[in-house]
């Protein structure tokens, strides 16, 4: 009896404690008032507690789920516009995401137009995701009916500020029709996610974008259509000014225009095309392959085939400006070293504004020139201030083209991986990390031997030897080349395998363990179905059903592997995670393993395409996992790591991207231990 009564009270304290955990965070309130004889606006507000945040409506497919409104069809009422929302949304490229996401803190004011046309009570609902630094609750429902009156005076809106305290959830199937393939999908409990949030990377991505701008800006600096300006530009300024205080003040102000001239560009990139063309840039094959033959083009204008250059009637056109003097002279003066130096400048942020935009960063393209003209003006500022350091520079010469062949080889070997990425999430299997391997390989040692000086190019100058900064630089680009070679025999090469195709897609790995007899090769775009080669030789199914029925069939617990084609972070955990011995026997001896690849671009068969419940239409295999990762664990962030049973029965809490390897174990093993307990 005594037993008895402690598990009972047991069980009590636990559901107290549970109970008690329930968090809900948003409180939301409704009111209408009119705005004119023929208009009522309605007010949808959410009071946010601290630290927790409501995502925008305006988010594209793929990621968080994003606040949206449904209102009733009603004879006696109609919309007006769209839902807007005040104030501006907080935004930042999430790389968890690999998209554009924003979000609200504090409070958010959604708004609704409407013109009524008799005595009316709008209904409708709410669907919202609240996600604080550590977690995100599920995605709720929350209904709403606001009463409108008319009067023969014109429209009176009825006060009705409706709260609701315990956000009433209303469930999808209740509004929302689904049309669901036949194959059932086990439900499990939910556990908060714990991969970092958008909100710890909101300054992560820019800073990044600004370094490489940054970077970049630098190279230009010193290619033969700045380097030789800089002596006539700083003369210009200490001579013309009369006094060194006026020259200073302006090169500044030289130095500034260059800086808004570039940042202008990239704000006319991103308004020209927008957030939601940027995130569709980021995954679309037609963009990457775009992208690809962009760099390949300005790579080869470096290497010496042609210049990229803009009409000379444009620079003659500002440079005649630039002769009036003031600063209009000065602003124009230096949109002339912008246009004369394009065929330098050009490719660099050509580079520089494919890569942001491939990353769907909104800010990226303005971020990305911030930086690189910055480093272009910084130094002709310092160089007006402080003129003897001039005598410090070293003199122009072939050293110059060197460098621009130089980003030319970088700027070849970078268009590959936009090629690489849209070879695996349509399965061509043209550029499998083999090829993808040689074609580098190629890349690099060639341009060893170019700084060696082995062979020249069309502007290279006869040098009788080489500089000892120029034989450091070839040593360092033939090491890599020789680190690469081992890789064409299945070496993980750790430290670029984000850069990399995975490893599954290695033809010739002497590195794998051996792999089960009935295992197929990596999935094409008609095979989706049974087992394949995943990295390090381990068997892994690519179906989520098919992985179920097998891990019942020989009793053991599953890893469901959320992950992406084109996912860095995935390849990363792969090459030092998975690599490791402890946690190889674990995965190869303990699991069932199931990777499902969320951007995979194959196409469902007919009877497979469904609408979730959230309206999203289902097309693809990459959608159809996107969805199942969201709708039963609340998160679309890749790797994410998922232990079940064969009932798909969440045993232990998630995983996301973690490097550190006892952590992995230690998660392998309890998820073991949690299965033998059942």
């Amino acid at each position: 009896m005594m037993k008895k009564l402690i598990v009972f009270f047991g069980f009590f304290i636990f559901a107290i404690s549970s109970y008690a955990q329930i968090e809900n965070p948003v409180k939301w309130s409704f009111s209408a008032k009119a705005i004119s004889d023929t208009q009522v606006e309605l007010s949808m507000k959410a009071d946010i507690q601290p630290g927790w945040h409501v995502y925008s409506q305006f988010i594209a497919e793929g990621g968080p789920i994003p606040t949206s409104f449904t209102f009733e069809k009603s004879k006696n009422y109609e919309l007006i516009g769209k839902v807007t929302e005040s104030p501006k949304a907080t935004g930042s490229f999430d790389k968890n995401f690999n998209m554009q996401i924003a979000w609200h803190e504090n409070h958010v004011v959604f708004k609704q137009l409407i013109k009524p046309k008799a005595n009316t009570t709008v209904k409708g609902k709410v669907e919202f995701m609240v996600c604080n630094d550590q977690k995100c609750l599920p995605p709720e429902e929350v209904g709403f009916a606001i009463p409108v009156s008319i009067k023969s005076k014109g429209i009176v809106a009825v006060p009705s500020q409706l709260t609701v305290p315990d956000n009433k959830l209303i469930a999808p199937s209740d509004s929302i029709p689904t049309n669901k393939p036949d194959t059932a999908i086990a439900s499990s409990p939910i556990h908060p996610p714990s991969a970092t949030l958008a909100l710890e990377q909101k300054s992560y991505t820019l800073i990044g974008i600004f370094i490489a701008g940054f970077l970049g800006g630098l190279l230009a600096f010193f290619m033969p259509c700045i380097y030789p300006m800089i002596p006539l530009t700083v003369s210009f300024f200490t001579k013309r000014a009369g006094s060194k205080a006026k020259g200073v003040r302006s090169a500044f102000i030289y130095g500034v225009s260059i800086i808004l001239i570039y940042v202008a560009l990239g704000l006319l990139i991103t308004g020209l095309f927008g957030a939601s063309a940027l995130n569709e840039a980021a995954s679309s094959a037609t963009f990457n392959l775009i992208f690809f033959a962009v760099l390949v083009l300005f790579a080869i204008s470096f290497l010496g085939a042609f210049e990229i250059t803009l009409p000379s009637s444009l620079v003659n056109k500002m440079d005649e400006r630039s002769n009036q003097g003031g600063l209009a002279g000065l602003f124009f003066m230096a949109f002339t070293l912008a246009l004369v130096s394009f065929s330098c400048t050009g490719p660099i942020i050509g580079t520089l504004l494919v890569e942001t935009v491939s990353q769907g960063s909104y800010l990226g393209p303005a971020i990305g020139m911030l930086g690189f003209s910055s480093a272009l003006a910084i130094p002709f500022t310092l160089f007006a201030i402080f003129p003897s350091w001039l005598k410090e520079l070293p003199k122009s010469g072939g050293w110059m083209n060197a460098v621009k062949v130089s980003l030319g080889f970088l700027e070849l070997a970078l268009a590959f991986k936009f090629l690489s990425n849209v070879d695996l999430a349509y399965h061509w299997n043209v550029l499998n990390r083999d090829v993808f391997l040689v074609i580098w390989i190629t890349i690099f040692g060639t341009w060893a031997l170019y700084l060696l000086g082995k062979f020249k190019l069309a502007h290279d100058v006869e040098a009788g030897f080489i500089s000892i900064l120029r034989l450091f630089f070839a040593m360092l680009v033939l090491g890599f080349t020789i680190y690469m070679i081992p890789g064409l025999f299945g070496a993980p090469l750790k430290g670029i395998s984000a850069w990399l195709p995975p490893q599954a897609t290695q033809d010739f790995d002497l590195y794998s363990r051996t792999v089960s007899s009935h295992s197929s090769t990596l999935p094409s775009a008609k095979k989706y179905t049974g087992l394949f080669h995943a990295p390090h030789g381990l068997d892994a199914y690519y179906d989520y059903d098919e992985g179920l029925a097998y891990a019942k069939k020989v009793n053991k617990p599953v890893l469901v592997d959320f992950t992406g084609w084109s996912c860095t972070n995935c390849r990363k955990m792969e090459a030092t995670v998975w690599a490791d011995t402890e946690v190889l026997k674990r995965l190869k001896n303990d699991y069932v393993l199931i990777s499902l690849y969320v951007d995979d671009k194959t196409e469902l068969i007919e009877k497979e395409k469904y609408v979730s419940e959230t309206g999203k239409k289902i097309k693809t295999l990459g959608n159809k996992w996107s969805e199942l990762q969201a709708r039963l664990f609340k998160t679309n962030s890749q790797p994410y790591y998922v232990i079940v049973n064969s009932d798909g029965k969440t045993l232990v809490p998630p995983q996301a991207f973690n490097l550190d390897i006892n952590n992995y174990i230690n998660f392998l093993d309890s998820g073991k231990a949690a299965f033998s307990k059942q």
